[in-house]
Formats: C-alpha cells, sequence, structure tokens
C-alpha cells in the first residue's frame, strides 16, 4: 500500500493520539464526501456527454438544412440579397445570456438565447424570394439555437472534467497518503504509549519489591530486637546482665601486647 511506513513526527502522548485520531476521522469522513462528490460529477459528466452527441448529430442535418436553404434564397432572390438585408438590419434579435448551474459544488456555466425586439426584414425579398429568405432565416435561427445549446454543453464538459480530475486526485491523495501516515502514526503513538506502560509496571515492581524486602528486614531488625531484651531481662532476674558477660568475654579474650 503506498504510504507504508511513513508516519508525521510527533511526539508520542496520549494527548498527541486523541489530535491525530481526530484528524483521522475528518480525514475519513473528506474522504467519503470527495468520493460522493467525484460520482455525483461523473454521472453529470456522462448525461452531459450523450447530450453533445445527440446535439452534434442534430447540428449536422441543421446546418445542412440551413446551407441549402441560404441557397434556395440566393437563387431565388439573387447575390445582392445580402445588401438588402444587412441595409433592413439595425441590431440582432437573437442574443446569448449567461448564468451559472450548481453541480455538487461545480459552478458550471450554461448559455440560453432569448428574442429581444421585434424583426424589420419583412418585407425583404418582397420583389422575389420573400419566402425563401424568411424560410433562410428560421433555418439560421434554429441553426444558431443548437451551436448556443452545444456551446453550453461543451463548455460544462469541460469545466466538469477539470472538476473531475481535481476532485479524484484529492480522492487519492486521502486514500493514498494522508490516511496510511495518520494510521501509522497512530500506530507508533500506541506502540510508545505502551512501551511506557511496560517501563512504568517493571519500574514499580522493582520498587515494590525493595519495599519489601525492608519492611522484612525492619521487621527481623525489631524480632531480633524484641528477643534480645526478652533474653536481657531474663539473664537479669537470675542476676547476670547479658552485656557484662559479653564485656568480660571480650576482655578476655584480648591478647597482651609483646614487646620485642
Amino acid at each position: 500500500m503506498s504510504g507504508q511506513g511513513q508516519r508525521l513526527n510527533v511526539v508520542p502522548t496520549v494527548t498527541v493520539l486523541g489530535v491525530v485520531k481526530a484528524r483521522l476521522v475528518g480525514a475519513t469522513r473528506g474522504h467519503a464526501l470527495l468520493k460522493k462528490k467525484s460520482d455525483a460529477l461523473t454521472v453529470q459528466f456522462r448525461q452531459i456527454l450523450k447530450k453533445i452527441v445527440s446535439t452534434k448529430e442534430s447540428m449536422g442535418d441543421t446546418m445542412k438544412a440551413s446551407s441549402f436553404a441560404l441557397t434556395e434564397a440566393k437563387y431565388v432572390a439573387g447575390e445582392n440579397i445580402k445588401h438588402t438585408i444587412l441595409e433592413n438590419v439595425q441590431t440582432a434579435t437573437l442574443k446569448v445570456r449567461s448564468r451559472q448551474e450548481n453541480v455538487a459544488g461545480v459552478k458550471l456555466p450554461k448559455f440560453n438565447y432569448f428574442h429581444e425586439g421585434e424583426t424589420k426584414n419583412d418585407l425583404t425579398g418582397l420583389a422575389r424570394g420573400g419566402q425563401q429568405v424568411q424560410a433562410c432565416r428560421a433555418a439560421y435561427v434554429k441553426a444558431i439555437e443548437v451551436l448556443v445549446e452545444l456551446a453550453s454543453l461543451q463548455t460544462s464538459f469541460m469545466t466538469l472534467d477539470a472538476a473531475i480530475k481535481t476532485t479524484n486526485r484529492r480522492v487519492n491523495a486521502l486514500e493514498n497518503v494522508v490516511k496510511p501516515r495518520l494510521e501509522n502514526t497512530i500506530t507508533y503513538i500506541k506502540g510508545e504509549l505502551d512501551e511506557l506502560e511496560r517501563e512504568d509496571f517493571f519500574r514499580l515492581k522493582k520498587i515494590q519489591g525493595f519495599k519489601k524486602r525492608e519492611i522484612e528486614r525492619q521487621l527481623a531488625s525489631a524480632k531480633q530486637f524484641a528477643e534480645d531484651q526478652v533474653a536481657e531481662k531474663v539473664s537479669l532476674q537470675k542476676g547476670i546482665s547479658l552485656k557484662s558477660a559479653h564485656n568480660m568475654l571480650s576482655a578476655s579474650e584480648k591478647d597482651e601486647d609483646i614487646i620485642f
């Protein structure tokens, strides 16, 4: 597993163990949330991909129909129809506005088309080809609508792609680096705390053994003192002092000094 053997450089204490455990809980919760976010973005990504495929397929037919309508209008109304239309058009009636849509915390740009104002080219091509001109205009309006929708889908597709890559990198970092490092740190701290606990237990046993031996020695000394007191009392009752007897024995055993 990636991250094996890595840990944080911390002091092995109970307080630090609690802090690292809290960090591990937060990392686990964050990993779960990011995983859910990645799944939601992936689902949206696939839906947008399907819409892009279908929109591109319909765009081919739409562009073909609009180009054919333009050819018909030029054939019927003549080549000068372009200048006539430009003279009658002052401002665009089909406009595009942008907005943002929030998907799992990711803001996706959306483009919407809308009509503003009235068309003033109703009399364009009145002499000839008016019907073909209006049909050409309708065909190109439909083509613009498809292109706006495709642009919105393509922009959302690219934004989602970048967001999914970023989210997956974060998920992998939490799963393969952060969480193993915190787990290794917790294992290290627990091992050190267990070792300290064993050392304290051994030290307490040694202290208890020393105290027990000291108490036994004191009890033995007290018992010996009590026996000596009893023996002294008995000897006094018989008229003999044990201390005097010991002094006499020690004096008689002492040799005289020899002078050469």
